[in-house]
């Protein structure tokens, strides 16, 4: 097949290929056409000649050659959005046979991977910065890194937009997360340095990570429990975790301490220290002692009036200052939602307390 492509890089010389465009999934867009157009100087244009060994073949067969490192869900989606010309006609059948000496001509738009890493301008609260470090009391709803589904709007997209610089950190500084709907504080790095040596006390567990819960039905038993129960995917359902056996299923050890604070009738208020950092590790662990978290429907809990995401804030972090040694400590009071929550069930915490 004669070959001729023609790239138009902008955006920092980059192409708008995707990191890993064979992972789309099937039925996942592209950006709208309207975003499209507002992005054309992020297109990129390939051309070339059908050789005689496409001939009689699909378009999106042939363009498939064209551009091999994109999925065909990818490239059909482009011809179905008028991004693909045969001989200077746009033609949108991706079932169009195509013969051998016509001219192909495919413009491919940004995907929503390749737009991940751009600054989106938000409103953060930044707790604490200096030059090697910001701790963030992120709010319920913001998802922590671009992932499928979420490909911008993201903390790692507001993070870059507020600090130029951190774009030279790897993932932008992001060295543990919040689920989306877990609201609180998290520690940043502003420098590779920094970064590595939060990673090295995270895995050595001198992080402490503090959250307060609030569960379904009241406490009894000991003051403080610690549960120590490994964590995995769930045999049943692979979009949740679960308590599993190692010895059965793949997973890695956890454990959380939870120290009970107040109970209410139907709902209990506990602090919860993570030893370990597992996926959903707090929202599991509290469902398998038989208290999910409030609103939490994933893993067996009820919305209430006052709460419509999992009843979990991260108010409490501390640890030592990766550069200069000092040690540094943080609280973020319970936003407004769990508040309400804690105000309608009678139930509130000290501050101050342990």
């Amino acid at each position: 097949m004669t070959l001729n492509i023609i790239r138009s890089f902008f955006s920092q010389g980059k192409p708008i290929i995707s990191t890993d465009p064979r992972s789309e999934a099937a039925g996942q867009d592209l950006l709208g056409q309207d975003d499209a157009e507002a992005l054309a100087h992020d297109s990129e244009l390939r051309q070339s000649t059908v050789s005689i060994g496409l001939h009689g073949e699909r378009l999106d067969r042939a363009l498939s050659q064209l551009a091999p490192e994109f999925s065909r869900s990818y490239l059909q989606q482009l011809v179905e959005a008028g991004w693909a010309q045969v001989n200077g006609k746009v033609l949108t059948k991706q079932s169009h046979k195509v013969k051998v000496g016509d001219a192909l001509q495919l413009e491919l738009q940004p995907t929503p991977q390749s737009q991940a890493f751009k600054p989106e301008a938000m409103d953060l609260d930044v707790v604490y910065q200096d030059a090697h470090l910001m701790v963030i009391n992120k709010p319920a709803g913001l998802v922590v890194h671009p992932a499928p589904g979420n490909w911008s709007s993201t903390l790692l997209n507001g993070l870059l937009a507020l600090d130029p610089k951190i774009s030279e950190v790897p993932r932008a500084g992001i060295v543990h997360r919040l689920d989306k709907d877990t609201s609180g504080l998290m520690v940043v790095a502003r420098s590779r340095l920094a970064m590595d040596a939060l990673v090295q006390a995270i895995a050595a567990r001198t992080v402490s990570r503090q959250y307060l819960a609030a569960g379904h039905k009241p406490w009894s038993g000991a003051a403080t429990v610690t549960v120590q129960a490994p964590i995995g995917r769930d045999p049943r359902n692979r979009l949740r975790m679960a308590v599993v056996d190692l010895l059965k299923s793949p997973g890695k050890t956890a454990q959380t301490d939870f120290i009970f604070l107040g109970n209410a009738v139907d709902t209990c208020l506990v602090r919860c220290v993570l030893h370990t950092g597992r996926t959903h590790q707090i929202r599991v662990h509290m469902a398998s002692i038989g208290h999910p978290l409030v609103a939490d429907t994933v893993y067996g809990g009820s919305t209430s009036d006052a709460m419509t995401r999992q009843a979990l804030h991260a108010f409490r972090l501390a640890f030592v200052h990766p550069m200069t040694g000092e040690p540094l400590a943080f609280e973020a009071a319970v936003p407004p939602d769990f508040q309400a929550l804690l105000d309608a069930r009678g139930l509130r915490y000290n501050e101050s307390g342990p």
